[in-house]
């Protein structure tokens, strides 16, 4: 439903900007990710588990665009696709949504032992940390599939969802507790809708185009370059936080061990405030972390896509691979 909602979104952004144009969602598919519910995502280790089916439509011509998460979206795109558009970024905190009987709680308020679910270690492994007292546990599942096992059943005290997919599902006044980056940095790329397209099909590409949010895209591309750096995934717990002011972008970068003891975070920035150049050519497409962003300054993208890698370095400079690596070890053992 959730996936329906994006897509529908995106469309309708389209249509109006080519009323001439005809739109068809043709295709709903389940992909590996939503098939395999009885297993924790960090432990399938497929890193396309949402994309893998619906970019082999792409490829067969079946389909000419896909509407994705873009947190979903692995940092190497396969060759041959590029991220056509990141759109408007709505809100990429976590959100805590509390069982009827805890309304009005907080995460702090809960009785000792109370059981969260989440299905992100990124999650569970800040919050560990910061409540004790609480004990997390795995839910997998649709967003419908994980509130009705919350309602329904005395097992979880609150579960951990993304507010952007609480706020398009139209769910808003289910959220019970909003985590500000200073309670829980967010995955990378959440809250953001990518279109992904073929590398190669100009028209297509043009037409998404329009649909970038430059703000967006440069948060983005920082926030992918520096999970690309990393070696993150969902097997471990990797978390950021950006904004962009008065030209300067900030990135907050963190690594944690799985129970959130063993922790590196630092904010790194740089200025990202570069013209637009109307240069026709090769440069056009020049991708960035798997976007190809034709109306935002290249250099501004090389920028973000900079601070990315350097914060990433400076985490790896202070033995974030060690932190990582214990964390994957642990993850697959489990």
């Amino acid at each position: 439903q959730l996936a329906r909602i994006q897509t529908d979104s995106v469309v309708e952004m389209l249509r109006e900007l080519h009323p001439d144009l005809h739109f068809e969602i043709a295709v709903a598919m389940s992909t590996t990710g939503d098939k395999i519910l009885d297993t924790a995502l960090s432990k399938i280790g497929e890193k396309s588990l949402f994309t893998k089916e619906l970019e082999n439509a792409l490829e067969r011509n079946e389909v000419d665009l896909v509407v994705h998460s873009l947190k979903d979206l692995p940092t190497s795109l396969p060759p041959g696709f590029t991220i056509g558009a990141v759109c408007k970024r709505e809100s990429p905190l976590d959100a805590v949504v509390f069982h009827p009987k805890n309304f009005g709680k907080t995460l702090g308020l809960l009785p000792e032992k109370s059981v969260i679910g989440t299905s992100s270690l990124r999650r569970a492994a800040q919050l560990k940390k910061k409540f004790p007292h609480l004990e997390f546990r795995d839910i997998r599942g649709n967003l419908n599939t994980r509130l009705k096992k919350l309602d329904e059943k005395d097992e979880f005290s609150a579960i951990i969802l993304a507010a952007a997919g609480l706020k398009r599902m139209g769910w808003e006044n289910r959220i019970g507790q909003l985590l500000s980056p200073e309670d829980c940095l967010y995955a990378v790329g959440q809250g953001a809708l990518a279109v992904e397209v073929r590398a190669k099909d100009q028209e297509i590409l043009n037409m998404v185009s329009a649909l970038h949010d430059g703000e967006t895209v440069l948060c983005c591309i920082a926030e992918r370059a520096f999970m690309k750096r990393l070696e993150g995934g969902c097997s471990v717990p990797v978390a950021v936080s950006s904004m962009l002011k008065d030209g300067q972008l900030y990135l907050t970068g963190a690594v944690y061990s799985l129970d959130g003891s063993d922790s590196l975070k630092e904010t790194m920035q740089t200025s990202v405030n570069y013209p637009q150049q109307n240069e026709d050519g090769p440069n056009d497409d020049v991708q960035h972390v798997g976007i190809t962003a034709r109306n935002v300054a290249g250099q501004a993208q090389e920028a973000a896509e900079n601070l990315g890698v350097e914060l990433a370095s400076l985490l790896l400079s202070k033995g974030a691979k060690h932190i990582l690596s214990v964390a994957r070890q642990l993850n697959d053992a489990c």
